[in-house]
């Protein structure tokens, strides 16, 4: 899922070449943003198609609040029911691939900015969480250097930073395939991306000139 604000949840799913589609429905956001139903998203869109049950066990939960999330997840587009294994009569569930996006700030109600900020608060608590963890999980492994990370600064106008961010879908798309054409070795990578404008110095207005010196510094970890 790929958003101009919020969230990475999806971007594991192949999108092809669907056009975005923008989530402007207050009721579904508010679906999306329940913690528990973010965790269930996650785990669908990372492990692929599970039952309730599986859900249940693996999230701790029990089984019927994950079935009710799974509706109420489906009710409104994020996830829908699938072929499942072996034939069994199981109800099978998976993510709806797609380019989901949240509509711009400047164009959300006072209440979407509220439930926005809930969904973005327990997603980026989690993601810093998952980071850590398979991290430390990782020792000496063979993909113990697979955590590369960058911070740095950019001077962009709003034009820029709009065509950077599609830039940046566009180069996620390029790398996604079918499972078939997957090579051998191959993982789910995570990837998430926030740019915010930084705080200008204390008394400094937009039409300030722009502060001297290298404005392109970055520290990162290539590994």
């Amino acid at each position: 899922m790929a958003q101009e604000s919020g969230t990475d949840a999806s971007s594991e799913v192949p999108t092809g070449s669907a056009a975005p589609v923008e989530l402007g429905d207050l009721a579904a956001l508010k679906a999306l943003a329940h913690p528990r139903r973010q965790r269930v998203f996650e785990y669908l869109s990372l492990h692929g198609p599970a039952t309730s049950a599986v859900l249940a066990r693996v999230l701790g939960l029990n089984t019927g609040a994950t079935s009710y999330h799974l509706r109420e997840l489906a009710r409104y587009g994020f996830v829908e029911e699938t072929q499942g294994a072996g034939g069994r009569r199981e109800r099978w569930w998976r993510v709806v691939p797609g380019d989901r996006r949240f509509p711009p700030r400047s164009r959300q109600s006072p209440e979407m900015r509220h439930v926005m900020d809930e969904l973005n608060h327990h997603a980026y608590a989690r993601d810093l969480e998952l980071f850590e963890q398979l991290q430390r999980d990782a020792g000496d492994g063979p993909w113990a250097d697979a955590f590369p990370y960058s911070r740095g600064s950019v001077r962009l106008t709003l034009p820029e930073l709009r065509e950077f961010f599609e830039e940046y879908i566009a180069l996620l798309d390029r790398y996604k395939r079918p499972e078939s054409e997957t090579p051998d070795g191959a993982r789910t990578l995570l990837t998430r991306f926030l740019a915010f404008p930084g705080p200008e110095p204390a008394g400094q207005s937009d039409d300030a000139p722009a502060p001297t010196g290298d404005d392109s510094t970055r520290e990162a970890d290539p590994s």
